[in-house]
């Protein structure tokens, strides 16, 4: 919980630079201003909502993956198999509304930034039925669609806008990426709701698609942010203050900034460590009581069954007496007596 209220509240930050509200600005000057406005921007719904989904997708990915390569390796791990389906409860629902929430925040984008969704697009001129180009493949009126519900709607350009008042080319293939690693989850999540729905277990082909869609929530989550400040470019302030005039004078930053970066990685380090320790202390495969009419198969890796007896003993080692032959099982499961 204090996790996503600290998402929720840099989130409205961020998105406060995006569609300021809450001032005025006299002489330069930010005056008037009322702080409970500033948090009613526009902007705040769609980008907290579709900013902490994509968090929660990218962790339950993440975990589900490093599960899904330690079931891998040891297929009768009930506590691994039950670790995959506990993170993929959380990555699932929020794989499968990112694309609605995708299209909200698009929209809006469209309203109030059109700037960045030509950079979007990189749409050059300004038209009706404007096109979604993926490569070579272009797609007649799909970013009209996509933008406004409506194929014939005009989209602006990059010639609208002054040559210092357009984002980066950078934006585009960022967008692209996260849009690739979205529809990916969002298939992934598919085939796991799939196989939920039809009570069968995780096959290994899901395993190893799990395992490769691990870094792909960390990464789209990545080019969503990019997305987003490199489209707000060049305002840090989206219409009020741009980012060139916010650059400070102040000497000696690089001592903090290093700082913060030797912490952070301190502490990741420490997080690796962590984790690494938990999943190998993890029970790894659950020790079966055999019966007495068990067969080897009855018993826990690397132990056999006599026949007859079912008593589990390490693989090519049954225990000998003094005399050299070898023991007798009892009745009894996990106990071994001698003859004589």
């Amino acid at each position: 919980m204090s996790g996503a209220a600290s998402a929720l509240f840099v989130t409205i930050a961020n998105a406060w630079m995006n569609a300021p509200r809450g001032f005025r600005v006299v002489d330069g000057q930010f005056v008037d201003v009322r702080p409970l406005e500033a948090m009613r921007t526009p902007f705040a719904p769609h980008e907290i909502v579709h900013g902490m989904l994509a968090a929660y997708l990218a962790t339950g990915i993440a975990v589900a993956a490093v599960h899904a390569v330690l079931l891998l390796r040891n297929p009768q791990s009930g506590f691994h198999r039950k670790a995959v389906g506990l993170a993929l409860l959380l990555s699932v629902p929020a794989a499968l509304a990112q694309p609605i929430t995708g299209d909200w925040a698009g929209r809006e984008v469209a309203r109030r930034q059109p700037a960045k969704l030509a950079a979007m697009e990189q749409l050059a001129h300004t038209q009706p039925r404007a096109p979604v180009r993926i490569g070579p493949i272009e797609l007649p009126a799909a970013l009209s669609l996509l933008a406004y519900h409506d194929p014939d709607a005009v989209v602006a350009g990059l010639d609208a806008f002054p040559p210092r008042d357009r984002p980066p080319r950078l934006v585009k293939p960022l967008f692209q990426l996260m849009v690739a690693c979205g529809t990916l989850l969002a298939a992934h999540a598919l085939w796991a709701v799939w196989l939920r729905a039809r009570r069968r277990p995780w096959p290994r082909r899901f395993l190893w698609l799990t395992a490769f869609a691990g870094p792909l929530g960390f990464a789209a989550l990545e080019a969503g942010w990019g997305v987003t400040e490199l489209g707000r470019q060049p305002w840090i302030v989206y219409g009020v203050l741009r980012t060139a005039d916010t650059v400070t004078p102040m000497r000696g930053l690089i001592v903090p900034f290093t700082t913060f970066t030797l912490v952070y990685l301190g502490l990741s380090a420490a997080v690796a460590v962590l984790l690494r320790d938990q999943f190998r202390e993890a029970p790894t495969s659950p020790r079966r009581r055999c019966s007495c009419r068990s067969s080897p198969t009855a018993c826990w890796p690397g132990r056999t069954s006599a026949a007859g007896s079912g008593t589990c003993w390490p693989s090519g080692r049954a225990p000998r007496r003094s005399g050299g032959s070898p023991t007798r099982p009892s009745r009894r499961c996990g106990r071994r007596t001698t003859s004589g």
